[in-house]
């Protein structure tokens, strides 16, 4: 895997990075651009539709870039040798933050998911419960763990 990550060590970082930046980045104007203009729609029902849509949205473009940080990490890992290395904790804590985010991810799109059942019920409350929960707390949670971790990871290529 240190031969396979030392040729292709150019592709494997970028894809690592634009990764993170689609994940964080997608976050970001989902809660700060598209979010502020959702609660401008009158109805309720049809605020709730938009915003579960546009998730829907955001989560499919997000879930395979997630999936790609996840594989360059490893790879990253091993072919840093980070575990036999100086830089072992703060490599682990790194990748640590992105699996609290991508189990939040991964609770974020269940929440989703339940909020369009609960909408196509008629249950409005219950819908706007689960959306809230997403758009208010997990969203700004995940923003913040990925900013933190993206720093992190400038912190140890600076130091490689």
């Amino acid at each position: 895997m240190q031969e396979f990550f030392a040729e292709y060590k150019a592709i494997i970082v970028f894809i690592h990075v634009f990764s993170a930046v689609v994940w964080v980045g997608g976050m970001i104007a989902m809660r700060y651009a598209a979010h502020p203009s959702f609660l401008q729609i009158e109805s309720p029902a049809h605020r709730m539709e938009r915003i579960a849509h546009a998730l829907k949205g955001l989560f499919t473009i997000v879930v395979p870039f997630v999936v790609l940080l996840l594989i360059t990490a490893v790879i990253m890992i091993i072919g840093y040798d980070f575990s036999h290395s100086e830089f072992a904790a703060l490599g682990h804590i790194k990748e640590g933050v992105w699996m609290v985010m991508a189990v939040n991810l991964f609770v974020m799109i269940l929440r989703r998911n339940r909020a369009v059942k609960l909408l196509n019920e008629g249950n409005m409350v219950g819908a706007k419960f689960s959306l809230e929960l997403i758009g208010k707390y997990m969203v700004p949670a995940n923003i913040i763990l990925g900013t933190i971790a993206i720093f992190l990871g400038a912190t140890l290529s600076s130091s490689l």
